[in-house]
């Protein structure tokens, strides 16, 4: 078989065939489907019937596995997750948020593999919006403000025991293990505009949510420049949507891109199993 790739046409994305990610990888098909990640931050790979080993086996060939907090593994795995929804459940979609996975950690994972295992037949689907294109196309007045900053990132709304996926989140029935705790108090700082460790290229790290702050900013006047960013770095122009389908894997660069859940599936449950790659090592 032979490597096709077919850009999406969108902000970001490209879909890839040709390959059988159930079997071992030669060296050039792993290259090949870096420069395409890192060139479309955002790859599909549909009919991959993958078995949990199989998805282990993928993101090892990209880097080590990410550190996975507040969200239990699934059973008889350490590094595999459970991203799952029942048809009845009643509380939020789980992140319904536009993030980057983990970016309140020292060293963020590089990025996240998805693997659709129990797919609805409508809705669900993920947005994803290019942060290099969205600072390439910013204002220079908004980009003037930004320069030489520093996001505090930190995972206490979300996951802190009186946050959005806390102790009254777990009372009302969520079928995900996640486990909330007092350790996603901590704060970590990144500049909010930084080069991709492997491309050099610039872009936006992070947005509001689990940018809570910026360094040396009055938290009012960092407020509001967060929510200008946010409404900037998340426009239509710079999304691209994916449509997930039963046996399907996506990786997207933690790096180049946001991500947001949708809903729209009340009713069918939905199940996908995920991973993450550690931060890039340069050799």
């Amino acid at each position: 078989m032979e490597l096709n790739i077919k850009p999406s046409k969108e902000a970001c994305g490209a879909e890839v065939t040709g390959i059988d990610l159930t079997k071992e990888l030669s060296d050039t098909e792993v290259e090949s489907i870096r420069e395409a990640w890192l060139l479309h931050h955002v790859l599909s790979f549909p009919n991959q019937s993958m078995s949990d080993d199989d998805l282990e086996r993928f993101t090892l060939y990209f880097g080590s596995f990410g550190d996975d907090p507040f969200i239990g593994p699934i059973p008889g795995r350490t590094n595999i997750v459970a991203v799952k929804r029942t048809a009845n459940e009643k509380v939020p979609i789980f992140a319904d948020n536009w993030h980057t996975d983990w970016s309140f950690q020292e060293n963020p994972p590089a990025g996240t593999c998805l693997f659709g295992i129990t797919i609805p037949p409508e809705g669900g689907d993920t947005l994803f919006a290019n942060q290099h294109m969205a600072l390439d196309m910013m204002p220079s007045e908004l980009r003037d403000k930004l320069e030489g900053k520093k996001g505090i990132h930190s995972a206490m709304i979300p996951y802190s025991p009186s946050g959005g996926y806390g102790q009254k989140d777990k009372e009302m029935g969520r079928s995900m293990d996640i486990r909330f705790s007092d350790e996603a108090l901590a704060k970590q700082t990144h500049p909010i505009i930084r080069e991709h460790p492997e491309t050099g290229r610039k872009g936006i790290f992070g947005t509001f949510g689990y940018t809570i702050g910026i360094e040396d900013m009055e938290d009012q006047d960092a407020m509001q420049l967060l929510i200008e960013l946010s409404n900037w770095q998340s426009q239509e122009q710079f999304q691209y949507r994916h449509k997930w389908k039963k046996n399907m894997l996506v990786m997207w660069d933690n790096r180049s891109v946001l991500h947001k859940a949708t809903g729209g599936y009340q009713g069918h449950e939905r199940l996908l199993h995920r991973t993450t790659i550690a931060a890039h090592q340069a050799k």
